[in-house]
């Protein structure tokens, strides 16, 4: 478990774990507001990033996360949303 916050390059790391990427998709490019479909991304793919986000930060995520975060962005955000922050954890 980690108590920093989730970023970009954490979810790519996530997301190349555990479903890697389709031919002809760049992750290295501006990515954070193509919606996980365009990426490649499919329901099954998104669960076992889901479930890999809760494992290594220690967090719940609601079952509509991935419906309600279309977005690498918004699924950021939604993901620093739960963590605890410093403050929180001394």
């Amino acid at each position: 478990m980690t108590s920093s916050a989730f970023t970009l390059a954490d979810l790519k790391r996530i997301l190349l774990e555990g479903a890697g990427a389709d031919d002809g998709i760049d992750l290295d490019g501006d990515i954070l507001d193509l919606d996980f479909d365009s990426l490649g991304y499919e329901s099954l793919a998104l669960l076992e990033t889901g479930g890999r986000i809760e494992r290594e930060y220690g967090i719940a995520l609601d079952d509509d996360v991935f419906t309600d975060n279309r977005t690498p962005r918004t699924l950021i955000a939604a993901v620093n949303a739960l963590l605890p922050t410093v403050a929180d954890a001394a």
